[in-house]
């Protein structure tokens, strides 16, 4: 469903009414919508299905709110990010191989017009099927997902993000990581993501101490 102006007018006028009462109690809104219909005598438009708590009010539109749990195979690292043209997998891929040629990874882009394919690249056959099932549950438009594995991101996330169509990166991690996305008529956008567990605490002496010590373990810090 769409702009309201693009609805029944009586329609239009409950889903702007009850617009507040969508954000801060959407399992109320449901009930309310679903009586004001039935006492108009009305029924939800055509390709849509009834109001439900995943749905909210916004400047007219409604949207609905999913969470899309990201595939990532172990021993693995995931970056997850947004572009704006079709030779995005082509320039990622050499972004990756000039600064760490022995990563094995996978690309895979949304084009968001014309055939609106998944493309793919990269040179792990198997890391690049992972990356095109999470950019294809993902379904956002110009969204690309890197699937890696021998590197981490931290050794070519600031050459990816100096590419130039790529404009910005929801997040590099291999933590568990969902990703929200809003889904409205015309498609799918991110609206962020949920990469691991929330802090239990804040870091002592002894956690400061151990903090250091590992960096320098594993050659990051001298």
């Amino acid at each position: 469903m769409g702009p309201t102006g693009n609805m029944d007018p009586r329609w239009s006028a409950t889903v702007e009414r009850s617009a507040p009462l969508a954000l801060a109690e959407p399992r109320k809104w449901r009930s309310f919508v679903g009586q004001i219909l039935s006492l108009e005598g009305l029924k939800v438009p055509q390709g849509r299905s009834p109001p439900s708590p995943a749905h909210g009010v916004i400047l007219g539109f409604v949207m609905e709110i999913k969470v899309v749990p990201v595939e990532i195979p172990e021993g693995a690292n995931v970056i997850i990010g947004q572009s704006h043209f079709i030779k995005t997998v082509e320039d990622i891929y050499e972004a990756i191989v000039n600064t760490n040629p022995q990563m094995k990874f996978g690309v895979a882009f949304n084009e968001a017009s014309g055939p609106c394919l998944v493309r793919a690249d990269g040179n792990d056959e198997s890391l690049k099927r992972v990356a095109v099932r999470n950019a294809s549950a993902i379904g956002a438009g110009h969204v690309f997902v890197v699937m890696m594995t021998n590197g981490f991101p931290i050794n070519v996330l600031g050459r990816i993000q100096q590419t130039p169509e790529v404009c910005r990166v929801f997040c590099a991690s291999a933590n568990p990581v969902q990703v929200v996305v809003a889904q409205t008529e015309l498609g799918r956008g991110i609206l962020g993501v949920i990469d691991g567990a929330s802090p239990k605490g804040i870091e002592g002496d002894e956690d400061i101490q151990h903090r250091k010590d590992f960096l320098r373990k594993i050659g990051y810090k001298r």
